[in-house]
Order: C-alpha cells, then sequence, then structure tokens
C-alpha cells in the first residue's frame, strides 16, 4: 500500500471564505423584527412559566382578575 503524498499547498486551489451577510435592523414589518419579536416572546413565555412554578399563582391572580 504506498501512495504518493504531496504537499496540500501546491496541490490545492485556494478557496474563497463567504460570510452571510446578517440582517441589519430596520423600520416596519421585516424578518429582522418578526425574529426579535418571537424571541422575545418566547422569552416572556419562559418568565411567566417560572413566576406561576415559584409561586403557585397563575397570571390572573397575578393580575388581581381572581
Amino acid at each position: 500500500m504506498s501512495e504518493n503524498s504531496t504537499s496540500s499547498s501546491t496541490s490545492e486551489p485556494t478557496k474563497k471564505v463567504t460570510t452571510a451577510k446578517l440582517a441589519e435592523p430596520a423600520f416596519g414589518w421585516n424578518t429582522y423584527a418578526e425574529r426579535i419579536n418571537g424571541r422575545f416572546a418566547m422569552v416572556g413565555f419562559v418568565i411567566l412559566l417560572l413566576l406561576e412554578l415559584f409561586t403557585h399563582q397563575d397570571l390572573f391572580s397575578w393580575l388581581g382578575l381572581r
């Protein structure tokens, strides 16, 4: 099993590295705003669940509706 070994720097062509363009914040209905809104909604939902877990009261009790 003999293989010819060659230097990788001479046999491989150079590769161009590209990075994805990040969405820039903008005003109005766009994908960036929707992504941020969804993330805040998920964080708020987790906070609500933790609040109910630790206090043993639901949101309506906290708001004084019960």
